[in-house]
């Protein structure tokens, strides 16, 4: 088994109305019920947007530095995503794809690296 990101950017989704949202929470609500009884599922999240930004941090001299901004000079941003463990890459298309049709915006899926292997500081070796 690997585990699979499956996630949008908010730029992907055109506006809804809040009644258009609902829908699509239900429609995504049943795919995952439904990854959760294939016992596929690990874990998801969504409606992240730019309020939802919490901070931006980074190390200066090895300690964290938190900020207001800048932040990547991009115009995408997450906007939700789903874990999933499947054997293969084919499952994770398979779920991918029904996410897709179910909230009728793209989704990009990435294979997760294998953490069988040990790392290089791992005194377990």
């Amino acid at each position: 088994m690997a585990q699979y990101l499956i996630a949008f950017n908010d730029e992907w989704v055109p506006p809804h109305t809040p009644e258009q949202i609902r829908a699509k929470g239900v429609a995504s609500w049943a795919v995952i019920d439904e990854m959760r009884e294939a016992g596929v599922f690990v874990y998801g999240n969504g409606a992240l947007d730019a309020s939802t930004v919490v901070c931006n941090v980074e190390s200066r001299d090895g300690e964290p530095v938190f900020t207001d901004g800048p932040y990547a000079e991009t115009k995408e941003h997450l906007g939700g995503f789903t874990v999933v463990d499947v054997p293969d890459d084919a499952a994770a298309r398979y779920w991918a794809g029904r996410l897709a049709v179910a909230l009728e915006w793209p989704q990009e899926v990435h294979r997760f690296p294998t953490m069988d292997r040990p790392r290089p500081d791992d005194p377990r070796k």
